[in-house]
């Protein structure tokens, strides 16, 4: 059977002081998708592509993305051009179907690409708000397939990843029974494993190993963001990154003429998403679908956790990374590294565009290892969209065989999940919460997901008086009773205790 694999990769990381040596998303795009050629050695590649598919990009995305970056690097004017939507998730998932289509020989060579200019659009700003001297851009920017977010999600605050993954970090502490500060310490701990990978990866934004407490000790320059989080253990966004990955047939590879060497083949795959709104998933510290997706991937990949020998898990907050690591299996106690790249808060998080970085990272760890096997996996909105790719240099022993995935997703969205109180009122106790802070390193707001006595959940908003947050904050709020209200007039719901 015709099997698909990556030839090429290419990454940039641009770090300028001024506007002068600054790069357009487009730019930075072409520049990757021609290392990426060179990488495979075979530069002229590049014209015959039959797909060229662009992530999502922030920043200054371009009119027609896909079709701009075919021109720039001349793909010709034949062949599919795909823009994404947004959700890291994207870079795996576009790999996932891209391969099925290579098997299929529907496509014989295929580019994924994509890249930030948050650093330069902030260089720009700092100049006088000026826009940099790029071609005008799009309006697309954020683009979503479907409603994001329920309505009493948007009302009292529960949209903001910022926000939202710290409410799955509380659920984490208190579904594992870990104290405030043995929790705090977990993620300084998390931090500094991540950052010391970040130290020794060249296209890293910071490149400095640093220590559990300067992870997790609040300071002017790594304010508390949203308990229990300080600024370094948020995806860092403001970068200037870019990655491309060349995809082909082993028929095209050799075609080509490239060397066996670089052939990197994707052993198993699988994408599905959990209930698609925060307020329908069964709980807060698990995903469902990521450990459905996992078991398809190994299956596919006729391996299992103990035999995959690196792993670079989305990383966009550190209830991510536990999550996944919970429903991919990995022992809490396994001394294997979870990032090849440094993760999110360290390497950067250039919008959708990390996980193509994450490939291109492990792709070159496994041409150095051709036994061993590498686990990637990406992420998009609130922990809603999940993508995995399991890789070796070593062509799949047996059929390569994909798993049904409609099926999958079917069994997923039947799960029952609780059901939600339009207007809560009277005894009510917390299910996760976060307190978020301003700039000024103030409380600013308190989000609460809650459950009344009968079990069905509500979403609201709670007092940020010092009394009350110490409530919150200095001891476990998951569980804490108190009451709720709805006021019929703003349309919110207020938990006090």
């Amino acid at each position: 059977m015709e099997l698909p694999v990556i030839i090429g990769a290419g990454q940039l990381t641009n770090r300028v002081s001024d506007l002068a040596g600054a790069l357009s998303p487009l730019e930075l795009m072409a520049e990757c998708a021609r290392l990426a050629a060179a990488d495979a050695g075979v530069p002229g590649a590049l014209s015959r592509l039959d797909s060229v598919q662009v992530v999502n990009i922030i920043s200054w995305p371009p009119p027609d993305p896909a079709g701009e970056l075919a021109a720039a690097i001349g793909a010709g004017a034949g062949g599919e051009r795909i823009n994404t939507v947004v959700g890291g998730d994207t870079p795996q998932r576009l790999v996932n179907e891209s391969a099925l289509r290579l098997a299929r020989g529907e496509i014989g060579l295929a580019l994924i690409a994509g890249a930030e200019a948050m650093h330069s659009l902030k260089l720009a700003a700092a100049a006088g708000g000026g826009a940099p001297p790029w071609p005008p851009r799009s309006g697309r920017g954020l683009v979503q397939d479907r409603q994001a977010w329920a309505q009493t999600e948007v009302a009292h605050g529960a949209v903001l990843p910022a926000r939202v993954y710290p409410m799955f970090e509380n659920a984490i502490r208190a579904q594992r029974g870990w104290s405030i500060e043995e929790h705090r310490q977990r993620l300084g701990e998390w931090g500094s494993r991540f950052s010391a990978v970040a130290a020794t990866n060249p296209h890293a934004w910071f490149r400095e190993a640093r220590s559990p407490g300067e992870i997790i000790t609040v300071s002017p320059s790594n304010r508390m963001t949203a308990f229990p989080y300080t600024k370094r253990l948020n995806a860092f966004l403001e970068v200037d990154q870019g990655a491309a990955l060349l995809l082909a047939s082993e028929t095209v590879a050799r075609d080509l003429g490239v060397p066996r060497e670089k052939w990197v083949y994707l052993h198993g795959f699988a994408h599905l998403n959990d209930l698609w709104y925060l307020s329908d998933r069964q709980n807060y510290w698990s995903s469902p679908a990521l450990a459905r997706a996992a078991g398809l991937a190994l299956g596919m990949a006729r391996t299992e956790v103990a035999s995959v020998s690196h792993f670079d898990l989305y990383s966009c907050f550190p209830s991510a990374v536990e999550i996944a690591r919970e429903a991919i299996g990995i022992p809490r106690s396994d001394v294997r590294p979870l990032t090849v790249t440094g993760g999110l808060p360290y390497f950067g998080g250039p919008g959708s565009n990390y996980g193509t970085h994450g490939i291109a990272t492990m792709a070159a760890r496994l041409r150095e290892r051709p036994g061993e096997l590498g686990l990637a996996t990406g992420l998009g909105m609130l922990m809603t969209k999940h993508a995995m790719g399991i890789y070796g240099a070593s062509r799949p022993g047996g059929e390569w065989v994909p798993p049904d995935l409609v099926r999958a997703q079917q069994e997923v969205d039947a799960a029952p999940h609780p059901a939600m109180a339009d207007e809560p009122a009277g005894a009510a106790s917390i299910e996760s919460y976060t307190v978020a802070y301003g700039r000024d390193g103030q409380p600013e707001a308190t989000v609460i997901i809650g459950r009344l006595a009968d079990g069905r959940r509500f979403f609201a908003n709670g007092p940020t008086g010092d009394a009350h947050l110490a409530g919150l904050t200095a001891r476990e709020g998951v569980g804490l009773r108190g009451r709720v209200a709805h006021n019929r007039a703003s349309g919110l719901n207020r938990f006090d205790w």
